[in-house]
């Protein structure tokens, strides 16, 4: 399940990362307008290279603790930044609508390590390949 749950935000983050990069006018129709268009192109990259690390861990089975940590730390500060700011009424509210994608991702990754927890070990490795 771990590879699921690695695959469906690496799709979602080259998704969301991409939307910026090739039409930032739309982007800004939908979440308003930005001031700083080099800092939106800059998480951009990141998010679009976060996505990629899992895309290609997901295809190795690969879902170790580095990439458990890089996917729901990602998840977790994404959906933390912008629920309290869209509160605050610093960034549309659209927002709060990514960050329940982003609770969603971490409430699958726990399902998912949970899953893996219950089955028995039968080898030492292969419970993290996911």
């Amino acid at each position: 399940m771990k590879k699921l749950v690695a695959a469906v935000q690496a799709i979602y983050y080259i998704g969301a990362g991409l939307w910026p990069l090739l039409s930032m006018q739309t982007f800004e129709s939908v979440t308003g307008p930005k001031t700083d268009h080099w800092l939106m192109v800059t998480i951009s990259v990141l998010i679009i290279v976060i996505g990629f690390a899992l895309l290609g861990a997901a295809m190795k089975r690969q879902i170790g603790m580095p990439v458990l940590l890089l996917a729901i730390g990602t998840a977790a500060g994404l959906c933390t930044i912008e629920f309290f700011y869209a509160m605050r009424g610093m960034i549309w509210p659209v927002y709060l609508l990514d960050a329940i994608g982003e609770l969603i991702l971490i409430i699958f990754w726990g399902v998912a390590l949970y899953r893996d927890r219950r089955r028995p070990l039968t080898t030492g490795s292969k419970n993290l390949a996911g």
